[in-house]
């Protein structure tokens, strides 16, 4: 393993320093940094494809320099070296980077808020996310560019999970609120830098991973270390977004912007069919996990239980209290339109 770390660390510096097919830089070229939450494997999918269209395009104009996670700085680091101007930008939620906002906690997996990648964007163009984001982040000098689906989160574990009680004392690597969360229920959260996930997993340090669908266990080799992938869900889409240093955005002359921003909206789109694709054919047809399921009865004290923890959240300001209100109201509206968008 230490082989092939020192390996994908290189890999991580080569292309960070070479985007494929940069043009040569002119004197006056703008330069960022832009640093992701994902490592090299995974940001072959969730970013680099839009930074490589975007250097292509802005020419000798632009060149964003992409480092993947803790490259630059520690992922929880992310918010504070962007907003100091250390770096550029910044893909990543809200969560795990550690930003000092009223909607931090909704970041990353905020349980059962979403139950399709759909309803991320939905929630944040049609149910007025954006505006509360747009509001948050410019009070402490970032620009949120926009919030986009990632993959839903399941329990990837070394033991098989088929009840509730098979959760007690597993040490789990997740996201802060999504562990939050989860402890009520014995499991025992742990935080380490991504790239030492698999190792742990392998040692011992940790019994499974809450971070991810399959899609990713597979391709960035947690599906390689781990024996079973528990179907139930605690949410149907990570949510992540695009940030920059608002001095930083600002300089950018207009048509960049609204370069950055098709990019962007293009690296969404490219992981809405990515995941949920991937998601239903290493279900099908991958060779690496046992799937297994808590019976529906047994798993809707977790669905209980998260309303319940949405009323905690939401009384402890005014803003997570709206935000809460949007969820609420969004998903009583799912139900109520039905199939496709709601069953049962």
């Amino acid at each position: 393993m230490t082989t092939r770390r020192k390996f994908i660390t290189s890999a991580a510096v080569g292309a960070a320093a070479a985007p494929l097919a940069a043009p040569a830089l002119a004197q006056g070229t703008i330069k960022w940094r832009m640093q992701t939450y994902a490592g090299p494997a995974l940001a072959e999918h969730v970013i680099k494809p839009a930074i490589d269209s975007f250097n292509k395009i802005a020419g000798d104009r632009m060149q964003i320099e992409l480092f993947f996670a803790d490259q630059l700085v520690p992922t929880g680091e992310l918010f504070r070296a962007m907003q100091n101007g250390t770096i550029d930008a910044v893909q990543s939620d809200d969560d795990s980077m550690a930003s000092p906002t009223e909607v931090t906690v909704f970041g990353g997996y905020f349980p059962f808020a979403s139950r399709y990648s759909l309803d991320v964007p939905v929630l944040f163009n049609q149910y007025g996310l954006n505006e509360i984001w747009d509001q948050e982040y410019s009070a402490v000098g970032v620009k949120h560019i926009s919030a986009g689906a990632w993959d839903p989160c399941h329990f990837a574990t070394k033991d098989p999970i088929n009840s509730l009680e098979d959760l007690k004392g597993k040490r789990v690597f997740t996201f802060p609120t999504a562990g939050r969360f989860l402890t009520q229920f014995g499991v025992v959260p742990v935080t380490l830098p991504w790239e030492d996930i698999e190792v742990a997993v392998q040692t011992g340090e940790l019994d499974g991973i809450a971070w991810s669908g399959i899609t990713e266990d597979y391709t960035v080799g947690w599906a390689d270390v781990t024996n079973y992938f528990l179907t139930n869900n605690i949410s149907g889409a990570w949510a992540g977004s695009f940030f920059a240093n608002m001095e930083s955005y600002n300089a950018l002359p207009d048509d960049l912007k609204e370069l950055l921003k098709v990019c962007m909206d293009q690296s969404h789109y490219y992981r809405q069919w990515w995941y949920w694709g991937g998601e239903a054919n290493l279900r099908v047809n991958g060779t690496k996990m046992e799937l297994t399921s808590i019976p529906d009865a047994e798993w809707q004290q977790v669905e209980d239980a998260a309303l319940k923890f949405w009323d905690e959240i939401a009384a402890e300001s005014e803003t997570k209290a709206k935000v809460v209100e949007i969820f609420k109201q969004y998903n009583a509206d799912m139900v109520k339109a039905g199939r496709p968008y709601r069953y049962g």
